[in-house]
């Protein structure tokens, strides 16, 4: 099955313009910027027959074909992430199988997070996307609760079935939990990892579809899906090691250093 990567990239974000080009430093203390980091991991992937960037901002088109990053430039009346992947993917001619939504917020994700979700649509006929969730430890669900407590958005939990498909994302920390975890010890609550892979129709029917009240109140593009009736693939990944976090916040850019200072992440 051929597989595209896009990473969707706008500079108007209304809650921190201009994400894509912050810059973040390596364990050497290398700085490279959001998007390129990015665009690295996507590079890191097994099996993918082609890695861009979509945007419609020309400083971020510049930056992205400055690092040798392949760039399609998209409208600027995409309404979120997933909008902007459909386009991306038409203007290339829509011919890849399964495209991945790799969010240029997330660079540390690892490459194993996109092979399992390509591996489980290959296995799953019924779910027309994935998504790969991590089973939080204690540390990380205190870092969430402590997040929503100072009015921060420190990550989107997800909830699925017994057949591992989503019942529901949010923002708040779900499901509740009214006991405490030392920081090692596996928790209830799943850290959804915001990348997704689609099957081409599902995809390209997306657009179309109004929003719901759902995805205008949590501001989760994802929930499209569910309210449309699609089923969504909960992937449990592994961390194997590794930290994970997305910069949704400037505050985040210190974290996000201090673990690829740990793991030596250049």
């Amino acid at each position: 099955m051929s597989v595209l990567i896009v990473i969707p990239a706008r500079y108007a974000s209304s809650r921190y313009p201009g994400k894509p080009l912050a810059a973040l430093r390596g364990a050497s203390g290398t700085s490279r910027s959001l998007i390129e980091r990015s665009w690295l991991a996507a590079r890191a992937v097994a099996g993918i027959d082609k890695v861009v960037v979509a945007t419609d901002d020309d400083r971020i088109k510049a930056a992205a074909e400055g690092f040798g990053a392949e760039v399609v430039m998209t409208s600027e009346t995409c309404r979120n992430g997933t909008e902007r992947c459909a386009e991306a993917h038409q203007a290339l001619g829509g011919d890849h199988e399964i495209i991945v939504n790799l969010q240029g917020d997330a660079p540390l994700t690892p490459s194993w997070f996109i092979e399992d979700l390509v591996a489980a649509l290959k296995v799953d006929p019924e779910a027309q996307l994935a998504t790969p969730v991590l089973r939080c430890d204690g540390k990380t669900l205190s870092d969430l609760l402590a997040d929503r407590r100072a009015g921060r958005v420190g990550g989107t939990t997800a909830v699925f079935g017994t057949g591992g498909h989503a019942l529901y994302f949010s923002k708040e920390v779900i499901p509740f939990v009214s006991e405490t975890y030392a920081p090692a010890d596996p928790t209830p609550v799943f850290h959804h990892v915001g990348v997704y892979a689609y099957r081409a129709d599902v995809l390209a029917g997306y657009p179309g579809w109004q929003t719901g009240p759902l995805e205008d109140l949590e501001g989760l593009e994802q929930l499209r899906f569910l309210e449309n009736g699609r089923r969504i693939a909960c992937v449990e990944v592994k961390a194997k090691g590794r930290l994970f976090w997305e910069l949704n916040n400037p505050e985040d850019i210190p974290r996000i250093e201090a673990m690829m200072a740990e793991m030596g992440m250049e």
